[in-house]
C-alpha cells in the first residue's frame, strides 16, 4: 500500500513528466470509514492512480471528479457517500466522506513533505480550499482536522524493524514485513541465509562477532526484533538495542527463556526500567512455533504496537 511519501513522490515524478495532478485528501467522516482523516490518493491526467480512500468503492468516482477538476483548474471539496449529491455511489460502511481535491499541488511542497518523510521525521502538510498547500516539520502537537479554513494532517515516518536473528524464522520476518509494506533490515550471523537474502533485494547487515557486536540504531518509530536460536547473540546485542529510541522491542523464546534473559541482563547492570521495555514471549499467537505463524505472531504485534504509538486522537 502506498504511504504519504510515496504518493507525493508520485505526483512529483508525473509532473517532471509533463503530467498535471491532483491531491485528494480526507478532510471530514462521518460514520464508520476504512480511511482514517488525513489520508491521499493522488490522480494524475492520465488516469493513473496511487493510494486509496475506501476500499474500492469511490475510487473510480474519485479519479472521475479529480480528472475534470484538473481539466477546469480549479481545487474543490466534495462529499461521497451519506450526504452526498452523487446519489449513485455509496460507502458499503453507510458512512459519509468529505474530500478536498488539490489540483496541481505545488511540487515543492510535496518534495519537501515526502523528503522528511523519508528521512523518518514527522510532517505537517497543511491547505486550503483553494489548492495552497504548505508543509512544515511535526513538532508531534498538530492534531489532524480544520483550523479556520486550512485543513492540517500530520504523518509520521514508515514503520520501519531491524530483524535481528537467524535461521526460518529470521528469513520469514523479512518477507512478512517486506510484504506488509515495512522498511525491514536484517541484522544476522547466520551465513546460510545471505543468498536468500540477495534473490529477494532485502537489506541485511553481517554480524561478525559476539564479542564486537554492531551499534544498532532506531528511531522511535522503529521495532526490534531478535529471533536467535543462539541466545548469546541476544545478550551482547539487546544493550545496544536499549540504548535506542525504539518503540517496541522483543526477543523469541519461552517463558522460561525469556526469565533467563532478563537474569542474564540484569547481571549485566540492565535496569528494571530497561528489561521492562523488552517483550517476551513475543507475539499475539500464543505458542507460535513454526517460523511463518511465529513471525506473523510477532510481527501483528508490532504493528499493533505502531498503531497505538502513530495513532491520534481524531483517527478512526
Amino acid at each position: 500500500m502506498d504511504g504519504p511519501a510515496e504518493i507525493f513522490s508520485f505526483l512529483t515524478s508525473g509532473s517532471r513528466a509533463g503530467r498535471r495532478g491532483a491531491l485528494v485528501t480526507i478532510t471530514g467522516l462521518s460514520g464508520p470509514s476504512p480511511r482514517s482523516l488525513g489520508a491521499h490518493m493522488a490522480v494524475l491526467d492520465d488516469g493513473r492512480t496511487a493510494g486509496t480512500l475506501s476500499s474500492g468503492c469511490v475510487e473510480a468516482a474519485i479519479s472521475a471528479e479529480a480528472l475534470v477538476a484538473i481539466a477546469e483548474k480549479r481545487s474543490r471539496p466534495l462529499r461521497f457517500g451519506t450526504g452526498s449529491p452523487f446519489i449513485d455511489v455509496r460507502l458499503p460502511c453507510g458512512g459519509g466522506m468529505d474530500v478536498l481535491i488539490s489540483v496541481d499541488p505545488p511540487g515543492d511542497v510535496l518534495r519537501d513533505a515526502a523528503d522528511l518523510l523519508f528521512a523518518r521525521s514527522p510532517a505537517a502538510l497543511s491547505m486550503d480550499v483553494v489548492g495552497n498547500l504548505s508543509v512544515a516539520a511535526s513538532t508531534g502537537t498538530e492534531e489532524t482536522g480544520w483550523r479556520e479554513d486550512r485543513f492540517t494532517v500530520r504523518h509520521d515516518p514508515k514503520l520501519r524493524i531491524l530483524v535481528l536473528g537467524q535461521g526460518a524464522e529470521a528469513l520469514a520476518m523479512m518477507e512478512l514485513a517486506n510484504a506488509f509494506g515495512a522498511d525491514a533490515e536484517l541484522h544476522s550471523p547466520d551465513r546460510t541465509l545471505f543468498g536468500a537474502i540477495d534473490e529477494r533485494g532485502f537489506q541485511y547487515t553481517k554480524l561478525l562477532s559476539i564479542s564486537e557486536p554492531a551499534k544498532l540504531s532506531a528511531d522511535r518509530w522503529t521495532a526490534i526484533a531478535f529471533l536467535f536460536h543462539d541466545h548469546d547473540w541476544e545478550i551482547a546485542l539487546l544493550p545496544s538495542a536499549l540504548g535506542t529510541s525504539s518503540f517496541w522491542i522483543g526477543a523469541m523464546g519461552s517463558e522460561r527463556t525469556h526469565a533467563a534473559r532478563l537474569t542474564a541482563l540484569s547481571e549485566q547492570g540492565i535496569s528494571k526500567a530497561g528489561l521492562a521495555r523488552i517483550a517476551g514471549p513475543i507475539g499475539l499467537i500464543p505458542a507460535s512455533r513454526d517460523p511463518a505463524t511465529l513471525a506473523l505472531s510477532a510481527l501483528a504485534e508490532i504493528v499493533q504496537e505502531f498503531g497505538r504509538l502513530t495513532r491520534r486522537p481524531d483517527s478512526r
